[in-house]
């Protein structure tokens, strides 16, 4: 390890609003603040909005800039990209801005029923391999049901069309509310007056999606509604893959569809 991604993880450790529980340190151990986040860390009552994959952090500060009266928590096992965030948060004084370093795959264990209002992906990995990998699958959408509101909103921001695809066709199958869907946002009714909250927030741009734009691809938005009562099923039909993996590389996979 880099004596550079040391210095990060060890700023990370000293850093009041950041929580580091990898899941080979959860095992079965509850989490103290489960159910406890506005009462313990944020002193008040105001709606939580968590940033799965958040990377850099990007989404996670500038939503809690814009946001003073929600609370935001981005979440990523990847410290020291988390590490950017996290200190520009610490030195503007953020004080409704938390950082969970974790595995996804375990997020449930985190929050308590209906602790969460919403959720954002950004630019999440497609995972075109396996399905319950994907973080719109039903595997990950029961997992958000157990801390999400009733309704909780699941926001979608992305370069990937099979990523937008199948999370189109699964949220179809499901029957769940739509409330915006567009494959190319910034072209997009959505962003076309500047004054309005949802363009500002929708103009938030992290440092992935800068390398999309810069390479000609589409930023695809989708927002929708994750209810509680029906039992989630999969979408059952073949989608075309992305041509690429990430920034600058080409993809591994020989096939051309994928369930």
């Amino acid at each position: 390890m880099s004596k550079n991604k040391l210095s990060k993880f060890a700023d990370m450790a000293s850093y009041p609003h950041v929580f580091e529980y990898p899941f080979n340190a959860m095992q079965e151990v509850p989490f103290p603040m489960k159910g406890n986040w506005n009462e313990t860390f944020f002193h008040n009552d105001n709606p939580i909005v968590l940033e799965l994959g958040c990377g850099r952090g990007e989404y996670t500060v500038g939503l809690a800039r814009m946001f003073p009266d929600k609370n935001f928590i981005g979440v990523d096992i990847k410290g020291a990209r988390m590490w950017a965030g996290a200190t520009e948060s610490l030195n503007e004084g953020l004080k409704n801005v938390a950082f969970l370093r974790t595995n996804i795959e375990i997020i449930d264990r985190f929050f308590a029923e209906g602790e969460v209002s919403e959720i954002w992906l950004t630019f999440s990995d497609p995972q075109m391999k396996k399905a319950t990998k994907r973080l719109t699958s039903t595997y990950f959408m029961n997992r958000y049901r157990k801390f999400l509101v009733e309704n909780g909103l699941i926001h979608l921001k992305t370069d990937s069309n099979f990523l937008f695809t199948y999370t189109r066709y699964m949220v179809e199958k499901n029957s769940l509310k739509v409330r915006v869907c567009t494959d190319d946002l910034y072209k997009s009714e959505l962003v076309a007056q500047p004054e309005t909250e949802e363009a500002y927030v929708l103009r938030i741009q992290t440092y992935y999606e800068q390398m999309w734009i810069d390479r000609g691809l589409n930023i695809k938005y989708l927002q929708f509604e994750l209810n509680q009562g029906t039992v989630l099923e999969e979408p059952e039909v073949e989608i075309e893959l992305d041509s690429y993996r990430s920034y600058n590389r080409s993809k591994r996979s020989g096939l051309e569809t994928s369930k």
